[in-house]
């Protein structure tokens, strides 16, 4: 199956004047408030505006569950699309000493999948199969969280935490996922916002990924969405050098495998 963009799944679209800037696939549980989040990640706006439905009524930034098709802008000045591209991601299996000393203190704390709340019955028996540990912030691109000391928001230890490989294969950089859920994670499909858990993940790496996830989904541009699911036998980086951003996967497929080997000083 060839790739596809993320604009053909919106079923709320967002204009200013006659241009569309944006747009999501609805979901149940979003509010007025969480819709505005959202667009202020991808929108700068330069002066006073509204939020107005099909129906010409402002849409008020409240906790009513929001249920509108299309909305328009009503701004005395142009609005401003936020630049900022977000790093492509890849479902990669990742493997090593680094990546199994991750793996083994998410699945210590969380013994669960954290979006759906299924239980990892068989974890009493080490035997975790449907259950995957996600990095929030990826291994791959382990050279920007190393230039950007996103490394300071991994407060530890934290509860007697040993780190093997570097800050960014901390429990607090990581999540237990259903191996599905995983999969959407990776791809920015699915996001979340910090809980209340004592052992959380750090909130400030939950909020990049959620910004990451609006910028994908949201934004006029149309990003790709891959192929993944390759039968055995393909030749997976042959379809992967055919495809969209090619270099760019490649990156991070070389990063990724790399990484899960080696990790550079903090």
């Amino acid at each position: 199956m060839p790739p596809h963009n993320r604009f053909a799944g919106r079923d709320v679209h967002i204009f200013d004047g006659r241009d569309q800037v944006g747009g999501l696939n609805l979901t149940a549980g979003i509010t007025n408030v969480n819709l505005y989040v959202m667009i202020e990640i991808f929108i700068i706006f330069n002066g006073e505006n509204s939020l107005r439905n099909e129906s010409n009524i402002t849409i008020e930034k409240n906790n009513s569950t929001f249920a509108w098709k299309v909305l328009y802008f009503n701004s005395v000045d142009p609005l401003q699309i936020n630049t900022e591209m977000p790093l492509l991601r890849m479902i990669s299996l990742q493997t090593g000493t680094r990546v199994q000393a991750f793996t083994d203190a998410v699945r210590s704390r969380d013994r669960r999948c954290v979006i759906s709340g299924k239980i990892a019955l068989n974890a009493h028996l080490n035997r975790w199969t449907g259950f995957e540990a996600a990095h929030i912030f990826p291994l791959a691109f382990e050279g920007l969280w190393k230039d950007h000391n996103f490394g300071c928001w991994i407060k530890s230890p934290l509860n007697g935490e040993k780190i093997k490989g570097g800050k960014i294969n901390s429990a607090q950089n990581g999540l237990l996922l259903r191996s599905d859920i995983r999969q959407l994670f990776d791809m920015y499909f699915i996001s979340i916002n910090p809980d209340t858990s004592s052992q959380r993940p750090a909130d400030q790496l939950l909020r990049w990924h959620f910004r990451q996830a609006v910028s994908t989904n949201m934004k006029g541009a149309e990003e790709s969405v891959f192929e993944y699911d390759f039968p055995p036998g393909s030749d997976i980086f042959g379809n992967i050098l055919e495809g969209p951003k090619a270099a760019k996967r490649m990156e991070f497929e070389l990063f990724s495998r790399l990484a899960t080997q080696f990790h550079l000083t903090e």
